[in-house]
């Protein structure tokens, strides 16, 4: 999820289980709290392209890791909160607002590691967009006139927003996959696997993607009072063995195309106009489309010992954007 989520959810959180002579501290500490397990991207590498794929969302998002967590950011800020409130109060503050982001995280489409270091399991309960001003903003403004009003319900009130709002993200996406469910069927193929993500910023337009002897099939789905479908298109299943047999299985490139498929779930597929280039299908600035938003390039040139490379395709354009919205309103 976007910081500022994080950080308003992190602070209503902490503004619930507090006092009113202390909503101001436990909004503060619950706001950076709310914000710190994300430090991990700090964790890359020069040399490793996709070593961030592996940490992050990892170890500083994991359950067992909330105490210890919750510890380190109460010990930094305890010379500046001291004078305000007790230490114990403050980790209750930090606890709260640091236990709020890995469960968050995993209502995305990412994928959080949740049970680390039991599990390196990826979960994603795919109910809520990276960012969705929709979620987000009433929080804020539930956060600051608890504040202005010293108002302990208004706190509460926030927090049942976002609770709220994320199960009817649950409804709607399982709705979501009903319909696709509905489609596969009605062109005859068995699914081996579907998932439904809510498109950008929103709980009304849904990507659907589901696996069918050997292809993946794109499609999306706006659900309101009515389904409609938005149809898309098909891509084929990267097949290693053909597609890339001439790749050393036990080079540095084949140990990284396994990594990517483990952070993608296997839901990878050969660029159709470069055939060195291997996407996630998962995500896409349009619900219908195939144009990935990240990928890796692969170079039979390399040395065994190298990496493959790895390329961010966040490319927004204006037709983009006018296809996401006309979807939106069911034009």
């Amino acid at each position: 999820m976007d910081p500022v989520s994080q950080a308003a959810l992190g602070a209503s959180f902490s503004q619930s289980i507090t006092k009113n002579t202390n909503l101001k501290i436990a909004t503060f500490l619950g706001c950076v709290a709310g914000m710190a397990p994300d430090l991990d991207v700090l964790i890359s590498s020069k040399t490793d392209p996709l070593l961030f794929l592996e940490f992050h969302r990892q170890f500083t998002h994991s359950l067992f890791f909330i105490p210890i967590g919750s510890l380190i950011v109460t010990l930094f800020f305890y010379p500046f909160f001291k004078r305000y409130c007790s230490f114990k109060a403050g980790y209750l503050y930090c606890f709260m607002g640091y236990a709020s982001h890995g469960l968050l995280d995993a209502c995305t489409t990412y994928g959080t590691q949740l049970f680390w270091p039991l599990s390196s399991s990826r979960h994603a309960w795919n109910n809520i967009s990276i960012i969705d001003p929709l979620f987000t903003l009433p929080i804020l403004i539930f956060i600051a006139l608890s504040i202005y009003k010293k108002s302990l319900l208004l706190s509460k009130v926030g927090v049942i927003w976002a609770i709220g709002y994320l199960l009817v993200g649950v409804v709607q996406r399982d709705r979501a996959v009903s319909v696709g469910q509905e489609l596969a069927s009605s062109r005859g193929h068995t699914i081996d696997r579907l998932e439904a993500k809510p498109g950008f910023a929103n709980l009304l337009v849904w990507k659907t993607i589901y696996e069918s002897d050997g292809q993946f099939y794109v499609d999306a789905v706006r659900v309101g009072f009515k389904s409609k479908v938005i149809p898309g298109k098909s891509i084929k299943k990267l097949d290693p063995s053909t597609q890339l047999s001439w790749l050393d299985p036990q080079s540095q490139q084949a140990l990284d195309v396994e990594r990517f498929k483990w952070f993608s779930n296997d839901y990878l597929a050969v660029d159709q106009s470069n055939p060195y280039r291997i996407i996630d299908v998962r995500y896409s600035a349009v619900p219908n489309e195939i144009n990935s938003l990240w990928a890796i390039d692969l170079d039979p040139n390399k040395e065994a010992t190298e990496h493959v490379r790895w390329v961010a395709l966040r490319q927004i354009g204006p037709t983009q954007i006018n296809n996401w919205w006309a979807m939106i309103r069911g034009k």
